[in-house]
């Protein structure tokens, strides 16, 4: 767990420490370097799944990238992520979102690009982000015994995730 945190929800700071704890994903540096670390350790891919962690890639607006954990899967182009320092929270950034909506907006239905709720606007934000794709927490078929299993936090999803919302937030 991120320290100065007494549950991984309590967490306050930067993308990177929260999704490494809540996704178990043992990667470090910056949000946007995480996709291409992940080649040879992690499996990798465009298939959302719980547990996986979403890599954003850099941008003007996302200088460092993002990187968040997948709780839920909606619909073939909805899904709930769990993460840290996006929306402001009392007027700082950095606060832990469970069960935030993102949305596919791509072309081709391979989330490669998103949009995410942003508290700030009490749903979707209208910036599309560009993602490089998914990173799973088990190990690389090509190289088996590297790595260990990564395992998702539990409070990595809420109780009652507010699905209806979500798809309301995307459609």
């Amino acid at each position: 767990m991120p320290a100065r945190a007494a549950s991984l929800l309590d967490y306050v700071g930067q993308c990177v420490p929260f999704a490494r704890a809540a996704s178990g994903i043992q990667i470090y540096g910056d949000a946007w370097t995480w996709w291409d670390q992940a080649d040879g350790k992690y499996e990798r891919g465009t298939v959302p799944r719980v547990g996986a962690v979403i890599a954003f890639a850099r941008s003007s607006k996302l200088r460092l990238g993002h990187v968040a954990v997948v709780s839920r899967v909606v619909t073939r182009r909805v899904l709930m992520i769990t993460h840290a320092n996006w929306s402001r929270q009392n007027g700082e950034r950095g606060h832990t979102e469970q069960d935030v909506t993102l949305t596919d907006v791509s072309p081709r239905n391979d989330w490669s690009e998103v949009k995410v709720w942003y508290r700030d606007r009490d749903g979707l934000g209208s910036s599309i982000y560009t993602v490089n794709g998914f990173i799973y927490g088990i190990p690389d078929r090509d190289a088996p015994g590297r790595i260990t299993r990564a395992r998702a936090a539990p409070e990595l999803t809420g109780r009652n995730p507010d699905y209806v919302g979500a798809l309301i937030d995307a459609y």
